[in-house]
């Protein structure tokens, strides 16, 4: 090998970059091709990912907001309506399986007390396991 062999600027170092170069884009290429082909839901969420990241940063101009704000408003409201019937059909189901707020926290209350109980009655029965060693 010689000094020549190794100067970037000779035609043929320059020709050989330029080939590496080639096959680099087209293995790229082709992996990116690959991936696109075994998960297109997830090259579609990552640029739905990338648009909505793009279209955060940019600041909205007077004629976006003029025409995003009744859609918007519908989406909003929509949104709105399918919470209300989550929710409200959600606790017409608790009432007819006679689950209740009241009757959750008196469940709760409950339980809190029973362990309590557990707990003074166990410490009680170690202090006497420990006086009647000693």
């Amino acid at each position: 090998m010689t000094e020549r062999d190794n100067d970037p600027t000779t035609p043929e170092a320059r020709g050989s970059a330029r080939e590496r170069a080639i096959r680099g884009y087209d293995d790229a290429r082709g992996r990116a091709a690959d991936t696109l082909g075994q998960a297109p839901l997830l090259a579609l969420a990552g640029g739905l990912a990338a648009g909505a990241l793009i279209a955060a940063l940019l600041p909205r101009t007077n004629a976006e907001s003029r025409l995003v704000r009744p859609t918007a408003r519908r989406v909003k409201d929509s949104a709105r309506a399918a919470f209300v019937a989550a929710r409200d059909t959600g606790t017409q189901r608790l009432d007819e399986l006679g689950i209740s707020r009241e009757k959750g926290e008196e469940t709760f209350r409950s339980l809190l007390d029973g362990l309590t109980d557990a707990a003074r009655l166990s410490a009680k029965a170690a202090a006497e396991a420990a006086r009647n060693q000693g």
